[in-house]
C-alpha cells in the first residue's frame, strides 16, 4: 500500500492497445480493493484507441450483457503519477481474473512466465520504444484534418546532438516523469526522421519491463499534451517517414543467474539453448505476427527502406534481420526481436516472443543458417516469410495451435475477431483516416 497519505489512488489495467484504463478510488477504500479487487467490464479489451467497440465474441456480440468482471490489483506495481498532487498520485496496475483473464494482456504474460519458471529459466528484458514528437495539439490536428503536420524537428536527425540539445527541456521532462513511475530509462536519442525519438527501457525482469513500457507510452503522451504537443506511436504515420518499432532485447538465465545463451566454446559463443530459442521464434512467430503488427497501420511498416524485417531471419549483429544476436560477453549476449511495431502491446509481444523461444528450447528446434550481408537484397535473407498482409496474419493466428496452447484459445478467438473488425472498418480508407483513429492514442 502507498507509503504516502492517500486521498485517491488510481487502479488501471492495460488494454489490448497498450492504453491504461481505470478509475480513481478513495484512499480509505484502497485496502479493500487491494484485497478483493474492483470490477471492470471486459468490453475495455474490445475497444480501439478512440473507443470504437470492436466485435468480440461473447463480449460485444448479441450475447453480451456488459457485466463487470473481477480485477486483481498487484500491490507490487505501485507507482506515483508525476503530474498529480502527492495525496492523489498512487497508481496500481491490475489484471482481469476469471474468464476474462484468458484474453487480458497482463494475465497472459504472467501465465507464460509461470511456464518459464517451470522450465527453470528466468528472462531478462529490455525494450526500445520509438515515437515521433509533433508541435501539434488535438485542436490543431482536427483543424488541419490530420494533414500537413509539423514535427518537433524539421529534418532527419539520427543521433544528432544539435537537435538533442535544442530539445533539452523535453528530454529533461521525460527523465523527470520516469522517476516516480519507476521506469528505468536506459537511454534516449534522436532517430531517423523529423521529431523521431527512441527511448530504451533498461534490462529488467519480464513483467516489470512490460509494465514500464506501458507506463512510458501512456505518460510520455500526457507530458506532450501538457506541453501543447503530441507524441505519435503509429508505425507509419507518413509514407515519407521511416517506420517506428518497439524492439525487444531478451536473454535467459537459470534461477542462480547463470547465463543460458552463452557458450564460449560454441560458434559465435551461442549455446544450444540460444540456437533453439531462435529456432522456436522462426517456427512459431509467423502465426503470431498479428500480435506484433496489430493494426491496419502496422502493416504499412513492412516496406522497403524502412528497416522493418523482410523475413523471420536471424544474424550476428545484423539489423537487416528479424532476430539480431547482440553482445560479446556472457551477461550481455542476447537476441533482439525486431518484429514488434511501435503500436504493439508490450505484454503480448513479450508473451509471444518468450513462448516461441521456450517452445524452441523444449522441442530443440534448430534455426536456419544465419543471414549475412544485407538481408533486404532479394535472395539473401534466410528464414520463413512474413504473412502477406493483415488478413493473412488474422487467418494464421486463428489456425495456430501454438497460439491457443501458450496464449489461450480465447485470446486467439477474441484478438483475431477484433482485428478482423478493424480491418473491415478501414477497407477503402486512406492513411489520413488511420491518423484520425490512431495518431494520438494508437
Amino acid at each position: 500500500m502507498s507509503e504516502r497519505p492517500c486521498r485517491f489512488a488510481t487502479i488501471a489495467i492495460v488494454d489490448t492497445n497498450g492504453l491504461l484504463r481505470g478509475q480513481k478510488v478513495r484512499g480509505a477504500d484502497l485496502p479493500g480493493y487491494l484485497e478483493h479487487g474492483p470490477g471492470m467490464s471486459p468490453v475495455q479489451l474490445a475497444l480501439d484507441p478512440t473507443d470504437e467497440i470492436l466485435d468480440m465474441p461473447g463480449v460485444t456480440d448479441e450475447s453480451a450483457d456488459f457485466h463487470d468482471a473481477d480485477l486483481a490489483v498487484d500491490p507490487a506495481s505501485l507507482r506515483h503519477i508525476p503530474f498529480e498532487r502527492d495525496e492523489d498520485s498512487p497508481l496500481y496496475l491490475a489484471q482481469f481474473t476469471g474468464e476474462a483473464a484468458a484474453f487480458c494482456p497482463r494475465s497472459i504474460l504472467r501465465r507464460v512466465l509461470a511456464r518459464a519458471e517451470e522450465m527453470g529459466v528466468v528472462p531478462r528484458i529490455g525494450i526500445e520504444l520509438e515515437f515521433t514528437l509533433f508541435d501539434e495539439t488535438a485542436r490543431s490536428l482536427a483543424a488541419k484534418g490530420f494533414d500537413g503536420l509539423e514535427t518537433a524537428t524539421a529534418h532527419p536527425s539520427h543521433d544528432l546532438i544539435l537537435y538533442q540539445a535544442a530539445q533539452a527541456e523535453f528530454y529533461a521532462a521525460v527523465a523527470d516523469l520516469c522517476g516516480p513511475l519507476g521506469i528505468g530509462l536506459g537511454k534516449m536519442h534522436e532517430e531517423i526522421g523529423g521529431g523521431f525519438m527512441e527511448a530504451c527501457i533498461a534490462a529488467t525482469s519480464a513483467l516489470e519491463a512490460a509494465d514500464q513500457a506501458a507506463l512510458f507510452k501512456n505518460f510520455v503522451r500526457v507530458l506532450a499534451m501538457r506541453q501543447d504537443r503530441t507524441v505519435c506511436f503509429m508505425p507509419r504515420w507518413s509514407e515519407e517517414a521511416d517506420s517506428q518499432s518497439s524492439h525487444i532485447h531478451l536473454s535467459l538465465s537459470d534461477p542462480d543467474e547463470t547465463p543460458l545463451f552463452w557458450d564460449p566454446e560454441a560458434p559465435d559463443r551461442m549455446s544450444a539453448r540460444f540456437r533453439h530459442f531462435i529456432g522456436g521464434m522462426q517456427r512459431h512467430l509467423p502465426a503470431m505476427m498479428l500480435v506484433f503488427a496489430p493494426t491496419v497501420n502496422s502493416w504499412r511498416r513492412f516496406a522497403e527502406g524502412t528497416f522493418a524485417p523482410p523475413a523471420l531471419s536471424w544474424g550476428i549483429e545484423n539489423r537487416t534481420t528479424a532476430f539480431r544476436v547482440v553482445g560479446r560477453g556472457a551477461r550481455s549476449i542476447r537476441v533482439e526481436n525486431r518484429l514488434p511495431c511501435s503500436d504493439a502491446n508490450p505484454y503480448l509481444t513479450l508473451a509471444a516472443t518468450l513462448a516461441a523461444g521456450l517452445a524452441g528450447i523444449a522441442e530443440e528446434i534448430e534455426p536456419t543458417e544465419a543471414t549475412t550481408g544485407n538481408g533486404y537484397v532479394p535472395g539473401t535473407s534466410t528464414g520463413p516469410a512474413l504473412p502477406e498482409g493483415m488478413g493473412a496474419a488474422i487467418d494464421a493466428l486463428r489456425a495456430s495451435e501454438f497460439g491457443a496452447d501458450w496464449l489461450s484459445p480465447r485470446f486467439v478467438e477474441t484478438f483475431a475477431a477484433t482485428r478482423a473488425h478493424q480491418m473491415r472498418q478501414f477497407e477503402g480508407k486512406t492513411l489520413i483516416d488511420e491518423r484520425r483513429r490512431f495518431f494520438e492514442l494508437g
